[in-house]
């Protein structure tokens, strides 16, 4: 029985592994402007922490919008209809230029914000500048989504990747000119480092275009564009299915986000620790993110094929080989956690020798919690992704809420600011939460799948 899913292993990791790679190049923008402004002191890697807690808000909204398209496409390629495929990208681009020219708009006028989030005050002051920069760059990240999602659906999971490695190699080259001020470059700090991010995800969406456009597959679908001619039925259809996939990823990353304003309230160590722990714990979410787009692309074209069988054998394949690859992580982070947080310090840094030892000292405690959740979060991503593919996302949303913001966050607030376990305590809800999440999304799926063949064998 177990042979079913092993079977299924290679094509899966196949499929994946770019998107993998991808997501990971995502998250590896901020891992190095992280380890890059850890070297300039703890307030620093407080401030960078605090500015892109906005900005990871309103990039999982558009993150999450932009993987309406996916679905639509890979259902499209399934049934060799070239149209629709089409015309998913165009709308999809459309509404997803509008929506990250929004996002940025709303992070500016939540500034103020800042002020009065009980954050210490050199934090806010170094956090501002930062902020307004890598806020600008959500224009062309959730841009660089939909073509991402648009290549995926079409199971060319490769190209997103290739843009990802090159915009990382120009964010880490410009961090190290502008960070330190080296070569005769200026010295901006923190605001290098916002630089960077800003110069890498222009040229990511840049070449993902140019390298679409080369593939005589794909050149149909990326030229030529009617963008006079928009249809109310697609941009309803895309809404529809990524308005509720937007907040099913805003409550997972805003919890997220509530846990870096709780520690924060807890001081700058405390926050500092966190940012730690939660940067190693998104690498590995991302290996999770790349496998619920394998679910999502590979349950859409059995979708389309109408082959509901082989939709659910496929769907728990990919979930029995996220579990196993999950608690590889977990084993990783239980033996590392005392390690892995010096790599964000310079622990040879005499003035901040006393901030640098209690930082590693949370954060190795935050590791301990994050090996456990590590199989909890990527279940219950593999799964939402396996939803999404059948196109069922309004459930989902009803159950990511009630798991992180009725069960994990109250945890998080009583134990993180009431009790003597304090970050711990934090995250101690971070981890209910995603438990909760991932036991009720397998249920849905669970249920509908054997609904769906059930109606075809009547």
């Amino acid at each position: 029985m177990f042979n079913q899913y092993t079977r299924e292993f290679r094509y899966n990791l196949q499929l994946a592994y770019p998107v993998i790679l991808g997501m990971l190049g995502h998250t590896f923008v901020a891992f190095a402007d992280n380890i890059m402004v850890g070297q300039l002191g703890t307030a620093e890697l407080a401030a960078v922490s605090l500015g892109n807690s906005f900005v990871f808000i309103a990039m999982s909204l558009g993150i999450g919008f932009s993987t309406a398209i996916t679905p639509l496409v890979a259902e499209a390629d399934g049934a060799n209809n070239r149209t629709d495929g089409k015309s998913a990208l165009k709308h999809g681009l459309v509404l997803c230029t509008l929506l990250g020219v929004s996002l940025f708009g709303i992070i500016l006028l939540c500034k103020p914000l800042l002020h009065s989030m009980k954050q210490p005050e050199e934090v806010v002051e170094l956090a501002i500048p930062y902020l307004e920069l890598v806020a600008f760059s959500l224009v062309p990240l959730i841009m660089f989504q939909a073509f991402k999602q648009f290549s995926e659906g079409m199971s060319q999971t490769k190209y997103p990747m290739y843009a990802t490695i090159l915009a990382n190699v120009v964010n880490i080259t410009i961090n190290y000119l502008l960070i330190f001020g080296s070569f005769g470059f200026p010295k901006l700090g923190i605001v290098g480092a916002a630089i960077g991010t800003l110069a890498s995800r222009f040229i990511m969406v840049g070449y993902i275009y140019y390298l679409l456009r080369r593939k005589k597959q794909f050149e149909p679908f990326v030229t030529n564009f009617n963008f006079r001619k928009i249809e109310r039925a697609v941009i309803n259809k895309i809404i529809g299915l990524g308005f509720p996939s937007a907040l099913q990823m805003f409550f997972e990353v805003a919890i997220f986000t509530a846990a870096i304003w709780l520690s924060g309230v807890l001081g700058k160590n405390a926050q500092a620790s966190n940012q730690i722990a939660l940067n190693l714990s998104s690498m590995t979410f991302m290996v999770g993110m790349g496998l619920g787009v394998a679910a999502m692309v590979r349950v859409g074209n059995q979708k389309g094929l109408k082959n509901f069988r082989d939709l659910k054998r496929i769907g728990e394949s990919i979930f029995v080989l996220t579990l196993l690859l999950e608690i590889v992580f977990a084993a990783l982070f239980l033996i590392g956690r005392h390690w892995l947080p010096t790599l964000y310090l310079d622990v040879d840094d005499a003035i901040n020798l006393t901030d640098n030892t209690k930082v590693i000292a949370i954060a190795a405690k935050l590791l301990l919690i994050a090996a456990f959740f590590q199989i909890s979060d990527g279940i219950q991503v593999v799964v939402l992704g396996a939803l999404r593919g059948i196109q069922d996302v309004k459930i989902p949303t009803l159950i990511t809420f009630i798991a992180y913001w009725l069960i994990g966050f109250p945890v998080s607030y009583y134990f993180g600011l009431f009790t003597e376990y304090k970050s711990s305590g934090i995250w101690m809800g971070l981890l209910l939460g995603l438990t909760a999440s991932a036991v009720m999304l397998y249920i849905r799926f669970n249920y509908l799948t054997n609904k769906l063949i059930s109606k075809q064998t009547q």
